[in-house]
């Protein structure tokens, strides 16, 4: 479904991504864990086709197609979901209208009807009923005011309505509390468990794996996978950190 192949990138002229090589088949969950700086959210940001992010070697296909060919628009039309560390703020929208847009858009560039407002605010609803997050707080402005958590939380609802076919989610435990790291990893399951989907989780611990069990575990360290294995690995690395593993 994603074969990474021989991956370098660059940002500002720095190399961050010295050959990653990475098969994720459809129907499984892939874990990356790594060190601070070991280029884990740059190799998200350039599947996603953030600028500022070039890409020097390698390629990356997605589905058979090339996907560093692809704007970011359309790989989001294609299916691709970057899920963020920290989820930015945007003042003077409310989420309802931004994920109808983001819906809709993505049902147009697939040749599928749109959704009316009323048949997007049900849906809206039963996902955030799922998440266990109030509906109202989809009224306000995009992440303005919301806690970790609570941002975290309107990511999944995101998720659940775009429904897309991969999901790259980058430290998506990063700031939960028990009750919501439980309840996002939920949400992992319910929305991307399934045949004809895949999940790149990135995380520095373990202890999301223990809510989203992964199929396999990779380490990424000095831009580049220095070992992979089963979900063993992870409990590995808690115990005896990234040195071990990367001999």
């Amino acid at each position: 479904m994603l074969e990474i192949s021989n991956l370098h990138a660059t940002v500002a002229d720095k190399p961050i991504l010295n050959g990653v090589s990475l098969h994720v088949p459809a129907g499984e969950v892939h874990a990356i864990m790594g060190p601070n700086g070991s280029g884990k959210s740059t190799l998200a940001y350039v599947l996603a086709g953030r600028p500022g992010y070039e890409v020097s070697e390698g390629g990356v296909s997605f589905d058979g197609k090339d996907l560093l060919a692809m704007e970011p628009h359309e790989r989001a039309a294609a299916g691709l979901f970057l899920g963020f560390q920290y989820p930015v703020e945007i003042p003077g929208i409310s989420y309802l209208q931004f994920l109808r847009e983001s819906l809709n858009s993505q049902r147009r560039s697939r040749g599928e009807p749109e959704l009316s407002a009323g048949d997007f605010i049900k849906v809206a609803r039963e996902q955030a009923a799922l998440l266990g997050m109030d509906a109202e707080m989809l009224k306000r402005p995009v992440n303005v005011g919301f806690s970790g958590g609570e941002k975290k939380r309107a990511e999944m609802v995101q998720m659940g309505i775009l429904n897309p076919r991969f999901a790259v989610l980058d430290e998506t435990d990063s700031g939960l509390d028990i009750d919501a790291l439980k309840s996002v990893g939920a949400g992992i399951n319910r929305i991307m468990r399934a045949p004809g989907k895949g999940v790149l989780l990135i995380t520095h611990y373990q202890r999301l794996l223990d809510y989203v069990e992964p199929d396999k575990v990779h380490v990424l360290n000095t831009g580049r996978i220095v070992r992979s294995g089963g979900p063993e690995l992870a409990k590995e690395l808690e115990r005896e950190g990234y040195a071990e593993a990367s001999v």
